[in-house]
């Protein structure tokens, strides 16, 4: 009996021994932790040394789906009575890209009349390629042509690089900054007379047939543009478009042009629009012809 007493002593000491050595007390509990933390904070470190060594990598800039876009406003206005009235107007933007290549195609045409007489004949278009260099800023080349019949050009022409540059572009607003240097031409219109000095203007409603001819030569020069447009999506369904744009003559400060256009659209569908829009046209031209020209619209916007 006293063996067996002496026996479970001896192992129930064992045991609470072996539980002790086992088993670490506090202090060796916060030791390990804070060797654990040091080895953390070191290695985190050596992350962060080594990160910094990697070379950064370049922004990349961001390109938009291939996409193919129109926007065209189309306006009509007919009038009877006392006075009988006919307006047309064609508005189209067209725009197609490939990657980082942008091509935009602006139709504008004009058509009047009044008592079946004409009274408007405008027709405007520019082509402009894009090379997007990053996502504000792109390379420029444009050219431009319009026929005025009641200006006193027959037409112009332009064309030249340049560039254009995004200034602000989030949800609500959006403006876009372009400047060109242009080879410019000009032709002025034939100034014709009747025989006894009267000049006659287009169109002829006189009747009488012109008995002198006066011709202008083509005269080309060197022009810079600047243009901006803005646009405010002021509510889910209504948005407002400004755009105007310079042009002087390089040599001539005098021989300059002004186009403005100010427009509000409201959505009625996906793919329609109603829409007004204000658009002036200012030539510096001297003679008898009147130097701005200015077209009220309101029409239908379709966007696909």
């Amino acid at each position: 009996m006293t063996k067996t007493l002496l026996v479970a002593a001896l192992l129930s000491s064992s045991f609470a021994l072996a539980d002790e050595v086992a088993t670490p007390n506090a202090q060796q509990i916060q030791e390990q932790i804070a060797k654990a933390q040091a080895a953390k904070e070191a290695a985190e470190a050596k992350i962060k040394e080594l990160q910094a060594l990697l070379p950064k990598p370049k922004p990349a800039v961001k390109v938009t789906k291939n996409e193919f876009v129109t926007h065209t406003e189309l306006g009509y206005i007919s009038t009877g009575g006392n006075t009988k009235t006919e307006t047309f107007n064609l508005d189209s933007k067209i725009k197609k890209n490939w990657d980082k290549h942008y091509f935009t195609l602006l139709l504008d045409a004009q058509y009047a009349t009044d008592n079946n007489v004409e009274s408007k004949n405008k027709f405007f278009t520019e082509l402009e390629y894009d090379y997007q260099i990053t996502e504000r800023f792109a390379f420029d080349y444009l050219t431009g042509y319009k026929r005025d019949k009641f200006s006193s050009f027959d037409y112009q022409f332009y064309t030249g690089p340049g560039a254009k540059y995004k200034a602000i572009k989030n949800e609500k607003h959006k403006l876009s900054l372009e400047g060109n240097i242009l080879y410019s031409l000009d032709q002025k219109m034939d100034e014709t007379y009747t025989s006894t000095g009267a000049k006659v203007t287009y169109p002829n409603t006189t009747g009488i047939d012109p008995s002198k001819t006066i011709s202008y030569n083509s005269r080309d020069y060197a022009s810079l543009r600047a243009k901006a447009v803005y646009t405010w999506q002021i509510l889910d369904n209504l948005k407002f478009d400004q755009e105007a744009s310079y042009r002087v003559d390089s040599e001539d400060i005098q021989n300059y042009f002004i186009y403005s256009k100010t427009g509000f659209s409201s959505k009625i569908s996906d793919m329609f629009s109603a829409g007004v829009s204000y658009k002036l046209d200012y030539v510096n031209q001297p003679g008898d012809k009147k130097r701005t020209d200015t077209t009220f619209t309101v029409g239908i916007i379709v966007d696909y």
